[in-house]
């Protein structure tokens, strides 16, 4: 069974799981797995020289039980309520994995059909950052001192990256981003369906 995948990653409070959720209510039997699910215990985070919890690392995610989850969806394709599409576009299971660190992580560099990465500017992520309450809460100086950045580190590592992956402003609104990229995934999924997905959403 075909299957199709799309990836949402990019800086913390970006609003990738805003989207995910927007796009899932689009679009017919569409599966969301989170990467924020996956955290390891507080026990089993590693904690560096000024204190801080390392959260913004693969380390701190058990990668190999999301790894199962994706194995476990494609082998047996969720079929999520979702609109009413036409029969050849319901056969195309979609699955959107979202989460923050999805494009380091090597195993998953052959799965995407489409790849998203958001983007917000330092001040306004700090600004988001403040106003979302964590367990465990963050520390002071937490955002300048680790999660910034391991975000330039990321950021940094996925030059590398060999597939297209569209960056997307994660300042313009929820509707416009939901607007583009539902857009964007109508398209390749009227490519692979030989174009029978015109009532898609």
């Amino acid at each position: 069974m075909k299957t199709f995948v799309i990836g949402i990653g990019g800086v913390t409070n970006g609003g990738k799981t805003t989207l995910a959720k927007n796009l899932q209510k689009q679009l017919p039997n569409c599966s969301i797995i989170s990467q924020d699910d996956f955290f390891k215990p507080e026990s089993e985070i590693d904690i560096d020289e000024n204190g801080f919890l390392q959260y913004d690392v693969l380390e701190a995610l058990n990668m190999e039980e999301m790894m199962s989850a994706i194995s476990c969806w494609m082998e047996n394709p969720g079929h999520s309520a979702g609109p009413a599409a036409l029969e050849s576009s319901q056969r195309v299971p979609i699955l959107i994995i979202e989460g923050f660190l999805l494009f380091n992580y090597k195993p998953l560099d052959t799965i995407w059909n489409r790849s998203y990465f958001l983007t917000i500017p330092y001040e306004e992520c700090k600004r988001r950052r403040s106003t979302r309450v964590y367990e465990p809460p963050d520390p002071p100086g937490y955002f300048d001192g680790h999660v910034w950045p391991m975000y330039l580190k990321h950021r940094q590592e996925m030059n590398t990256i060999t597939w297209n992956i569209v960056y997307l402003d994660g300042t313009r609104s929820e509707e416009d981003l939901l607007s583009q990229v539902f857009e964007d995934i109508k398209q390749e999924l009227e490519k692979q369906t030989g174009g029978c997905c015109e009532h898609v959403g």
